[in-house]
């Protein structure tokens, strides 16, 4: 047997090709940076200067700015028309009417579906904010010549003036506390990310329903005893919720502030009801009894327990649409893929947050019931805690959606207080305060979409994202540069290869310089 040969060396004259190779490749290098350095001279500045060019190198600012403005009116116009529509259906469906459903003009009709002037209101604020967002973006990087915070928040701060689109102040004044809520939300995640700060209690598995608690405690108060504190919109919602009627709210309003009882329209009421004739009315009553209050029955289980359906019946049309037609639109190439999928995830949804309501709806007429069978004298503290108590259903809800609800109601409460502070003259009256909240919150916002983006909440971080048309992303060399500033980035940051006489290591060198693994090629 013969001895193993030692491995044969390569040919002198490969090693040279392999070196006259790599020395092609330095040098092919070098004249592509120095091509790109003057390409970015000559396109972004005087000369010397290289300063960050735009996210959107195929076309210009301008056109970037309004293909996203039109791009985010057309998506919430759409979003707002077919949550109209879909509502209308419903209730052709309930009416019984279901040859109407393929009538177009009992279907999308002005008459039956006014939706047009609030759907553009609401594109307007959309696509006016994500237009002059980035409008603004392109300017500041242009006059400032760097890009660093700052140019967020100023472009968010001043595209928050859309809120002008709407013309009722207390949604404004809704909004802007929603945001105040979800900024509020993003610098508590940022300094406790940091060790800088945490609340007591910021680890309680809980925590969400205890808020959620609280806010709904402060809304059912306000709309029992202070209902104009509310939007007008909100308090309808939760009126034809309800199973009480609106002069019942009164009497019982009247009663805890030992005012005389409005007996005239509390009489045409209960004469409108079958089973109310015995009812006694007085005009300074201790408290309203359970007679008046679910006068159709005289057994409280029965009334809660009709509350609890008759809520579910009305509310679940609203939720599906709530749930199926935002998923549809912000998630088409989803639903293509799987419809039937993304239908049962918007019926399983709706039913469950249909029937968390319907809980709460329940739970709060029993405390108020259960009230009435132990005290004789009625006090508004009592609606306090009924709304408190309701709020426990929130538990029925997923973990995800508890924390989402509970800073959805938080700033109708924080809406709700301030009214009643400006009217009891605790707190000065500001004329548009609720635009330069809007506009502040925004810009704050903004800064933690870009910089911070793992402190937001993921439905509020999809959701910006996706209506400013999924331009925006982290800050690095993939986001915020273009393909050949990233590639001047890298090759700046090599280390030029030293000759060495080892073979592996000029192999492995050579491989640092494949072209194919720079970022941005």
């Amino acid at each position: 047997m013969r001895a193993p040969t030692p491995m044969q060396q390569p040919p002198p004259d490969a090693a040279s090709a392999a070196e006259a190779a790599e020395r092609r490749l330095r040098e092919a290098e070098e004249r592509l940076k120095e091509a790109m350095e003057e390409l970015q001279r000559r396109q972004r500045g005087p000369p010397g200067e290289v300063q960050p060019p735009c996210d959107h190198a195929d076309e210009s600012c301008v056109a970037h700015a309004v293909g996203n403005l039109c791009q985010s009116f057309l998506l919430s116009y759409g979003i707002r028309v077919g949550i109209g529509i879909l509502l209308r259906a419903f209730k052709l469906a309930r009416l019984k009417s279901y040859s109407s459903l393929l009538d177009l003009k009992q279907l999308v009709s002005e008459k039956d579906l006014i939706v047009r002037e609030e759907a553009c209101r609401i594109g307007l604020l959309f696509g006016g904010f994500t237009g002059s967002y980035h409008a603004l973006r392109c300017l500041l990087r242009k006059l400032r010549k760097k890009e660093t915070p700052v140019n967020a928040i100023l472009a968010g701060a001043v595209s928050g003036l859309s809120i002008l689109a709407l013309e009722d102040s207390s949604r404004r004044r809704t909004l802007a506390l929603y945001l105040l809520a979800r900024l509020g939300q993003c610098a508590y995640n940022s300094a406790k990310s940091k060790n800088k700060f945490h609340l007591w209690g910021s680890h309680w598995s809980h925590g969400d329903t205890l808020l959620f608690a609280f806010a709904c405690a402060q809304v059912m108060y306000s709309f029992v005893m202070r209902p104009e504190s509310l939007p007008k919109s909100y308090q309808e919602f939760i009126q034809k919720t309800g199973p009480v009627a609106a002069p019942v709210y009164k009497a019982v309003r009247d009663c805890c502030r030992d005012s005389p009882v409005d007996v005239a329209s509390l009489s045409a009421y209960l004469s409108s009801r079958k089973g109310a004739n015995g009812v006694k009315l007085e005009e300074f009553p201790d408290i309203i009894p359970c007679s008046m209050i679910h006068p159709d029955t005289n057994s409280c289980m029965v009334h809660n327990a009709n509350a609890a359906a008759a809520t579910f019946r009305k509310t679940f049309p609203l939720y599906f649409s709530l749930t199926y037609v935002p998923f549809v639109v912000l998630r088409m190439q989803k639903f293509m893929d799987s419809p039937v999928g993304t239908s049962w995830h918007a019926v399983t949804g709706a039913i469950r947050s249909t029937t968390f309501l319907s809980a709460f709806v329940g739970i709060f007429q029993g405390v108020i019931c259960l009230h009435r069978k132990v005290a004789l004298k009625d006090h508004k503290l009592v609606y306090w805690l009924a709304g408190g108590m309701s709020a426990l259903s929130v538990l029925l809800e997923k973990k995800a959606r508890r924390g989402e609800l509970a800073l959805y109601v938080l700033p109708r409460a924080a809406d709700s207080l301030w009214y009643i502070l400006v009217n009891r003259h605790l707190l000065p009256h500001i004329k548009n305060a609720e635009v330069a909240l809007f506009c502040a919150c925004m810009g704050g916002i903004m800064y933690y979409l870009e910089h911070e983006p793992d402190t937001m909440a993921p439905f509020l971080r999809g959701l910006i994202r996706r209506f400013l048309a999924s331009r925006i992303n982290n800050p690095g060399p993939s986001s915020s540069r273009s393909a050949s500033y990233a590639y001047l980035q890298t090759l700046d940051a090599m280390k030029k290869p030293q000759v060495q006489d080892n073979r592996e290591d000029e192999s492995s060198s050579s491989g640092k310089y494949n072209l194919e693994s720079i970022p941005g090629l």
